[in-house]
């Protein structure tokens, strides 16, 4: 019964998500695209398991990978299991995340995983498009074990 349960979520939250597509969107992510992402990321892990959903999320030539959006995804050890941009940082912290100006921002993300699950967390970090480093906004959401973390950098 509890099985049938969590298919019948996950079909909802897909179905929820079926009109989300990101090739429809501007130049920019926004985020509503950010908060969509990690949704739809969450789901696809439920469905598919993290060992392959992980290699579906880097993978640039896949719908997880769009414009300057992509996703991170951290254990609750704060050990990073997924970068859509720099595989280099898989199995790296990302609790002791600093950005340029020396925030925090790996704390201020796992305070929120083992707090209230999801919220917004805002720093500076490269834009994968410009190469500029940028304003950025990561939508954080708690989930089956994982932290799933999209973003968006403000213009």
């Amino acid at each position: 019964m509890r099985h049938l349960r969590l298919i019948a979520a996950v079909a909802m939250l897909w179905a929820g998500l079926g009109t989300w597509s990101p090739a429809t969107a501007g130049e920019f992510a926004t985020k509503d695209d950010a908060v969509a992402l990690v949704k739809q990321a969450i789901a696809h892990v439920a469905e598919v398991g993290m060992d392959t959903a992980s290699k579906e999320f880097m993978d640039h030539n896949s719908q997880w990978i769009d414009r300057d959006l992509y996703l991170v995804v951290v254990d609750m050890k704060g050990v990073r299991q997924v970068h859509g941009q720099n595989p280099k940082l898989i199995g790296k912290s990302y609790e002791d995340a600093v950005d340029v100006n020396g925030k925090e921002y790996g704390k201020e993300v796992m305070q929120i995983a083992n707090g209230p699950g999801s919220s917004w967390v805002s720093f500076m970090f490269k834009d994968p498009l410009t190469g500029k480093i940028l304003p950025k906004e990561n939508y954080v959401q708690r989930a089956g074990g994982y932290i799933f973390l999209a973003g968006v950098y403000t213009r």
